[in-house]
């Protein structure tokens, strides 16, 4: 058996952390609403099991990847963020996904800012891009926050989208606690 190492990041009120078999409930319900046509769906718990494993094993072959969030004070699932470099991607892509009951509460903003000083200061990827789709408003609200700026029109999986490219991070400055969880 190969192993490797997913780092576990904590913030204020967030872990990022490992995918998990419990987390796919969870994603089976998010991938049957309209909501996660955005981002792949629909997809069945067959598919769910198959974007799971999937997101382990970017985490074996690429060294970084999807990180599943905890609520910390409610200690629930509620999305993923991370890095996404596979087959089809112009190059790697910052992505994040809440569930709608942790919307209108700053997570994706404090899990995607975490998550992108993560990967420019530990695994080499900095000024990543972020695919948002035409009619995603909220993640072209919160790519901006995030200081991304608009760059090209683009496409993903035979759907049109828009590029944002995230800003350089200054990895000279101290980063974010992290501690590693063996997967």
């Amino acid at each position: 058996m190969t192993s490797f190492a997913i780092p576990s990041v904590e913030t204020e009120r967030l872990i990022l952390r490992a995918p998990s078999m419990d987390d796919l409930p969870a994603m089976t319900a998010f991938f049957s609403t309209k909501r996660s046509h955005m981002v792949g769906g629909p997809k069945d718990e067959l598919g769910c099991w198959s974007s799971l494993a999937g997101r382990l094993g970017h985490w074996a072959l690429r060294g970084y990847g999807i990180w599943h969030l905890t609520e910390k004070a409610s200690n629930e699932f509620v999305g993923w963020v991370g890095i996404i470099d596979i087959p089809g991607w112009d190059e790697p892509e910052l992505g994040w996904v809440l569930m709608e009951e942790a919307e209108g509460k700053g997570l994706a903003f404090e899990a995607a800012q975490s998550g992108r000083d993560y990967a420019a200061r530990h695994q080499g990827l900095n000024g990543v891009i972020s695919y948002i789709a035409h009619a995603n408003d909220r993640s072209l609200v919160l790519a901006e926050r995030l200081g991304a700026t608009y760059e090209r029109e683009g496409g993903l999986l035979g759907k049109r989208a828009q590029v944002w490219r995230h800003p350089d991070i200054d990895t000279t400055t101290t980063g974010l606690t992290t501690e590693r969880n063996g997967q």
